[in-house]
């Protein structure tokens, strides 16, 4: 059921809930979350699993999320906080460095600089030109390694973490182009099995829900670490407050464990104590299909073709679509369609989940042909 109200409007969705006596909402994307949705469904008596606009902010300014890890130890790439391009330059130490805007930007606000003059534009764009509604951006340095996603369920508490994953943000195979929500993940990463994982989040999610408790804020949701495996250890590139995507679509379908019965524990404080994970062996492979221009621009209104060919066994994610006329399915802009299969190994997967996306067609339609390829190859 499609209801008509704005996602970020925390009373209407109260209402909506309360109307239908709904016994849980689980909030997805970070804008509502950002804006206090969960807050306003607290405040109605309505179960939610999603922090608070406080515990949001983690992901809505990067810079307070730059304080928390530096309170909390966490480890990350040194930064500085500006509000003007001059600032911004003088920050800069060596080439290449990392620009952030200072709040949401659907995961398009990181640009890497590669000289002065790129840094100069980036700086413009961000604080003159207010290309993403930031006052200030954060200037961080350039952090070498794999990337590397873990999702952790959260109490209040507790940090539970999921199987790893890893994104892949460039819009071009190799990582070229600019960055973007994501063009597709795989899972699990071979070198972080679920005992590293416990690692991984006892130094990185933990202290952070420990260093917002001290300062009066529970987090109950989800705590989306993305990582840097630096020759010296993990580090913070970024934290997000919700599922990540492309990466759940990876991460979810392994997972044996009821999903909903989590989430319903997490919204308690200390619910998740105990919980143990079974994921299945299978790898899985994500392919984003994206709209002709994106990210820069959108193309919408373009008729999809072949979703009626996908086996049954391969999972079609809807993200950037909507309903033509006689009954086609067209785009709606930026990243349209994800295409996830799961396979006896990493090639497995990957072959068939490839397999599915070709089988799919629309005009200007943009994929990349190297998600996982990096782990077949090394396998």
């Amino acid at each position: 059921m499609l209801l008509d109200l704005a996602a970020e409007d925390g009373d209407a969705v109260a209402r909506a809930a309360a109307d239908r006596d709904v016994d849980l909402v689980v909030v997805g994307p970070e804008a509502p979350l950002v804006a206090g949705v969960a807050d306003a469904l607290a405040d109605a008596g309505i179960r939610c699993f999603g922090p608070t606009r406080a515990a949001a902010e983690l992901e809505g300014s990067k810079s307070f999320c730059k304080q928390v890890m530096a309170a909390a130890g966490v480890p990350t790439a040194e930064y500085a906080v500006v509000s003007d391009a001059q600032a911004g330059l003088a920050a800069i130490t060596r080439y290449p460095a990392v620009i952030k805007a200072d709040g949401l930007a659907a995961g398009k606000g990181v640009i890497i600089v590669q000289d002065e003059a790129q840094a100069r534009e980036a700086l413009r764009q961000l604080l003159v030109e207010r290309r993403f509604g930031t006052e200030r951006v954060v200037v961080e340095e350039h952090l070498e390694g794999e990337e590397l996603s873990l999702l952790a369920l959260c109490d209040g508490h507790t940090a539970l973490p999921l199987a790893s994953a890893q994104d892949y943000k460039r819009i071009f195979d190799g990582d070229r182009g600019p960055n973007t929500g994501g063009m597709g993940s795989y899972s699990p990463v071979p070198a972080v099995d679920a005992e590293r994982a416990r690692e991984i989040c006892a130094t990185v999610h933990q202290p952070v829900l420990d260093e917002l408790a001290r300062r009066g804020i529970a987090f109950h949701g989800v705590l989306y670490a993305g990582l840097m495996m630096t020759a010296d250890g993990p580090k913070v590139l970024e934290f997000n407050v919700r599922f990540g995507d492309p990466e759940t679509q990876a991460i979810l379908p392994r997972l044996r464990t009821d999903l909903l019965a989590l989430l319903d524990a997490a919204v308690e404080p200390g619910g998740l104590e105990g919980a143990q994970l079974e994921w299945r062996p299978e790898t899985a492979v994500t392919v984003v299909l994206a709209s002709r221009g994106y990210p820069e621009s959108s193309s919408s209104g373009d008729e999809i073709r072949g979703l009626d060919r996908v086996p049954p066994d391969v999972y079609v994610t809807h993200a950037g679509t909507a309903n033509g006329r006689h009954g086609a399915v067209v785009t709606a802009g930026g990243r349209v369609l994800s295409v996830t299969a799961l396979g006896g190994d990493t090639a497995a997967a990957r072959a068939d989940a490839y397999a599915a996306a070709d089988m799919i067609d629309f005009d200007g339609k943009q994929l990349r042909r190297d998600i996982a390829l990096r782990a077949v190859k090394t396998a």
